[in-house]
């Protein structure tokens, strides 16, 4: 059973979604049902491997469209460029931090946990790292527990874009 809590985007993660779920139920379910048609034209069910495998996309891609749209049900987008003092380190902005140990500098994005990838700079809100962050202002020093040990940053920056 899904809550009904908010699931927080921001704008650009919101839209992202969207055009999944869109693509998902426009085009991939058109291309599944015509993939098992198929299938079907071959015989034999029982050992269909093209069969099995439309069918097993088929529910993987119906559970994925069930899932976005509860989440964009329950959308919250929030905006950072909308907020009227970014002193604080608050969901949907870009944080430059600085590695006390290395001096390397880094910036995230903090985003809605369907947006994460930390790759590409968006750290999900419910990251430990972005949990630290949440309130402090430039020239805080945060102090991550890590399984090497303990990691220390200083933040440089907080913006509302990315630059």
């Amino acid at each position: 059973m899904c809550s009904m809590a908010k699931v927080p985007f921001t704008p650009d993660g919101y839209k992202k979604l969207k055009e999944e779920l869109n693509q998902l139920k426009t085009y991939e379910r058109q291309k599944i049902i015509r993939d098992i048609s198929e299938a079907r034209d071959h015989g034999d069910l029982s050992e269909n491997a093209e069969y099995d495998a439309a069918k097993n996309r088929q529910s993987f891609v119906e559970g994925r469209i069930n899932y976005l749209g509860d989440r964009l049900t329950r959308a919250e987008i929030i905006d950072p460029t909308q907020h009227t003092s970014l002193d604080q380190v608050v969901f949907g902005v870009f944080v430059t931090l600085a590695d006390e140990d290395s001096g390397a500098e880094i910036t995230y994005q903090l985003v809605g946990e369907d947006e994460a990838d930390v790759e590409q700079g968006r750290l999900s809100i419910a990251a430990p790292l972005a949990r630290v962050l949440l309130g402090k202002e430039v020239d805080d020093d945060v102090s991550l527990q890590l399984p090497a040990g303990q990691k220390e940053y200083v933040i440089l920056d907080i913006r509302a874009t990315a630059s």
